[in-house]
């Protein structure tokens, strides 16, 4: 799944509602290349580069992506990159529109936990606001929306700032080495050209029609 290994104490976060876009994406593929062979024999299936990019997409953006937390750090594995925040390079978390790591150098969101946007807080109850990590606090004991355990990306932000609290009370860390420990920035060049050669060959399906 990443290019970095997770080893020891690993906590997966994927949005459920994603995992129902991919599967629904597979039937639709799947009902098609079924129809599309039963209607035209299993030469037609060399037209079939649509179905097969929508499957392969329903993996790439539904399916695969996930914040991994993991004694090293945490590692976003988004769809074209994955990209491995070690907890010493680490200086905030923040879920205004999407799980977003903040470092140093520069910011790193994730495509597995987005925020639910401003009005994703309107049915919120008392107990979605207790006992989040105290991090997660603004002001008043405030809480965005895109904190609340209800939602995808306050689920995988009480992951992060739960582990990193740990560490922190712990004295595992040094807050004076973030500017220093490098962030690890992984191309997926084989989604990349999946990715290509699969739009060229929806391309060509629709022009040879």
């Amino acid at each position: 799944m990443s290019s970095v290994p997770h080893a020891g104490n690993v906590e997966v976060f994927k949005a459920p509602a994603n995992k129902w876009f991919a599967w629904l994406s597979w039937l639709i593929a799947a009902l098609g290349l079924a129809v599309t062979a039963a209607v035209g024999g299993p030469a037609a299936l060399l037209g079939a580069g649509p179905l097969l990019l929508v499957a392969f997409l329903g993996w790439l953006l539904f399916w695969m992506p996930s914040v991994v937390v993991h004694d090293g750090g945490i590692t976003l594995e988004n769809p074209f990159r994955s990209v491995d925040v070690p907890w010493a390079a680490l200086v905030n978390v923040d879920t205004r529109y999407a799980l977003t790591l903040v470092t140093p150098a520069r910011n790193y969101v994730s495509w597995a936990a987005p925020a639910p946007g401003i009005w994703g807080g309107r049915n919120a109850r008392p107990e979605d606001l207790k006992g989040l990590p105290s991090a997660t606090y603004g002001p008043g004991q405030s809480v965005r929306p895109g904190d609340l355990k209800t939602t995808d990306s306050g689920q995988a932000a009480r992951l992060v700032r739960g582990r990193w609290e740990e560490l922190v009370e712990a004295g595992a860390l040094d807050a004076g080495n973030a500017e220093t420990t490098a962030v690890r920035v992984a191309v997926r060049w084989t989604a990349v050209a999946a990715t290509v050669v699969l739009l060229a060959a929806s391309y060509w399906s629709v022009a040879a029609l």
